[in-house]
């Protein structure tokens, strides 16, 4: 390639301004006059009346050399400066991609792909298609930042993570304000990566750590320092409000760690995940005291629906959050490494692990963790520190709060959260503090709820239980007036359910609505089982979850057990897509994180008239699953001939609801049994697939 550079002489240009602008004209010529004696001031010469001709143009061949263009693939190697004349051409070197980054950038690929899909689906008035395509994009990143904790700072991620989110704000009517994150934490985090390096060092703090007979070892040293720093002079206000929180919630939470065998001192690492408040949200959607990522919260029982996320009850997230715990610490045999996988991945822990020199101790692989992964432990010791001797550091040692107390009163599903309030004389706003895991106006469908109430208020709700005004409702449907600036997309995000699911539930719906319009909208199922009321509600009282257990309670209805053999290459994502279930589901079901080997047979629970089907991917090659797995995406029915079974409808059943359970779309549902909307009743036979 020939790159050029252009160099027109001033003499030639002034005679091209000349030929244009000047004509022979006292008032022109005066002009030019002035313009003379102006230059001439400055030193220069100019030459006013040149013959008219073309410009001169010279060329100089600029050497490619001169200006790399790195592709982000390869490095380039040095060379000499360009004044020296040398000629050397440039030799690019490729950059070799490890098993984590190649495994990233693909999955990364997939999910643009998807994403321009459902662009297109919307171009072409295929609101439907263009949902399926939108979840599906979101839901693959989500289930990527889930594994990989980490990737959140890597940049290709966070564009990627951008356009899906904006797509789904945008198909739902999502406002960005509603999808920020949530707590005061994050922001503090971010003030203090801003200022790490810069607190001061030389600061008198108490030495005698080992005075405070921990089991975590609580190192002092230059990091922790700066965290000391940070909360007893640049901000304490922050712990006090985090101490403020802890007479409430500690005591609860350190009989939770007494009875799960855990260190107490460890409740501290809610101070640096959360600030100690329930209702924290990431903007990665870690959720609650403990910000559990979904993943890993169902791993330890922890309920997730549209009506509950547990993951915001501080008694039952204490409790997986032990147990997590005390699984890392099985796992590493090091609190310190225990607690930093508790923020990353194992793969991105292993991974500083291997460049520090392969030695297993957390200060070594320090320079190699994510940023955010660097604080993490320094700001548990400095934190422990402080709350295991705060006068010492300035703070006061009671700040009258109460302790985390309630009392319980079981109520009917689908009972308004105001009507309960307003009935013991509390704000609904008090009422929703003490049943954080509600998240919506009523309490979820379903049989029983166990609702906590302030202590004293519950014999109160019993006595006027029966005379309230509550209505039976209708647990599957319900009647939405539309209105002005509404579209199908929000209604659907506002009742939890799907845009599919409104047009299967209104025949002849068209795709544009009309205030006024009253449509059918189909509500989402609440609980398969009875939430519990202080323990994690798909968790069996009194066992721990380990490397080798998983909950029954995960295992979905008409499926049926098969063993995988993880091979080369293999992911817990590529495995799940092979198997059409979730990644989320397959470390449930395996009781793992999100680390596997080549050999490692994993439990699958798969559609029961798909058994032949799913047991032919154990033998075929990587590349042949990726082709089976590209050719259903595009809409081929890989499965063959499929038979045909019935189901009985039973209480609380939706038509969505089935169809998810046995692998169906809800269309496909509604075309095999001839229906056309959504409505069902107990005791309807169904043909499923």
């Amino acid at each position: 390639m020939r790159l050029y550079s252009l160099d027109i002489h001033s003499t030639d240009m002034h005679g091209m301004l000349k030929s244009t602008l000047f004509k022979p004209t006292f008032n022109t010529l005066a002009i030019s006059i002035i313009i003379s004696v102006f230059i001439l001031l400055w030193g220069i010469t100019p030459v006013l009346f040149a013959q008219e001709a073309p410009p001169t143009i010279e060329y100089q061949e600029i050497k490619t050399k001169y200006l790399p263009y790195n592709n982000p693939m390869q490095a380039w190697a040095s060379y000499t400066d360009p004044s020296v004349n040398d000629t050397t051409d440039l030799i690019p070197i490729e950059l070799q991609l490890d098993s984590f980054e190649r495994d990233m950038m693909l999955r990364i690929a997939n999910i643009y792909g998807t994403h321009v899909q459902a662009l297109k689906a919307q171009v072409n008035n295929e609101p439907v298609e263009a949902e399926r395509l939108i979840n599906e994009s979101l839901t693959a990143s989500q289930e990527l930042l889930d594994e990989y904790p980490e990737i959140r700072s890597n940049a290709r991620f966070t564009q990627l993570s951008r356009a899906v989110v904006a797509e789904y704000r945008t198909f739902y009517g999502i406002s960005e304000e509603e999808d920020q994150a949530q707590g005061e934490i994050f922001a503090i985090q971010e003030d203090f990566l801003e200022d790490e390096n810069t607190l001061a060092e030389d600061f008198n703090f108490p030495k005698d750590t080992e005075s405070f007979k921990t089991t975590v070892p609580l190192l002092q040293n230059t990091q922790v320092n700066r965290h000391l720093v940070y909360y007893t002079l640049r901000r304490p206000d922050v712990m006090e409000k985090w101490r403020e929180r802890a007479e409430v919630y500690k005591p609860m939470m350190l009989n939770i760690f007494r009875e799960e065998g855990l260190p107490e001192e460890l409740v501290y690492l809610a101070f640096i995940e959360s600030g100690l408040n329930p209702t924290a949200r990431s903007w990665a959607s870690a959720v609650g005291m403990w910000q559990f990522i979904s993943a890993t919260a169902r791993i330890y029982g922890i309920e997730i629906n549209w009506w509950v996320d547990e993951r915001r009850d501080p008694e039952k997230a204490t409790r997986a959050a032990a147990r997590h715990l005390k699984d890392l610490y099985n796992v590493w045999g090091d609190w310190h490494l225990a607690m930093a996988n508790y923020n990353i991945s194992p793969r991105g822990l292993n991974r500083a692990i291997t460049r520090a020199g392969g030695v297993k101790d957390y200060w070594a692989a320090y320079p190699y963790l994510p940023r955010e992964t660097r604080g993490y432990v320094p700001g548990f010791i400095a934190t422990t520190m402080i709350n295991l001797s705060p006068e010492d550091f300035g703070f006061q040692t009671n700040y009258e709060q109460e302790p985390y107390s309630y009392e319980t009163v079981e109520v009917d599903g689908l009972i308004s959260l105001e009507l309960l309030a307003e009935a013991m004389g509390l704000s609904t706003e008090l009422l929703k503090e003490y049943n954080p895991e509600l998240l919506r106006w009523a309490t979820p469908p379903g049989s029983k709820y166990s609702l906590k109430v302030p202590v004293g208020k519950a014999n109160y709700l019993l006595a006027i239980y029966d005379s309230l005004p509550i209505e039976t409702q209708n647990q599957s449907i319900t009647m939405h007036t539309v209105r002005r600036g509404e579209s199908i997309g929000l209604i659907a995000r506002k009742y939890g359910t799907t845009v599919s699911g409104i047009y299967a539930s209104n025949d002849n719906l068209s795709n544009i609505i009309y205030p006024g319009q009253v449509i059918a909208v189909p509500l989402p199922s609440g609980s398969i089982n009875q939430l519990s009321v202080n323990r994690p509600s798909n968790q069996r009282s009194g066992t721990v979850t380990t490397r080798s257990s998983s909950p029954s309670s995960s295992i979905p209805p008409n499926s049926v057990k098969l063993l995988y053999k993880v091979k080369t290459g293999d992911t817990i994502g590529h495995i799940a897509e092979w198997h059409d279930v979730r990644a989320w589901e397959i470390r449930s079901w395996n009781g793992i994180g999100n680390t596997i080997r080549v050999g490692q047979n994993l439990t699958m629970y798969v559609a029961n008239n798909r058994e032949e089907y799913y047991k032919t991917i154990n033998r075929l090659s990587f590349n042949d699953k990726q082709d089976l797995e590209r050719r259903q995406k595009g809409g081929e029915n890989i499965f063959g001939g499929q038979d045909i079974f019935t189901y009985v409808v039973k209480r609380n059943d939706t038509l969505s609801a089935i169809a998810r359970n046995f692998r169906m779309s809800t269309t496909q549902l509604r075309e095999l049994n001839d229906l056309s909307g959504s409505t069902i009743y107990i005791g309807q036979i169904l043909k499923v697939r």
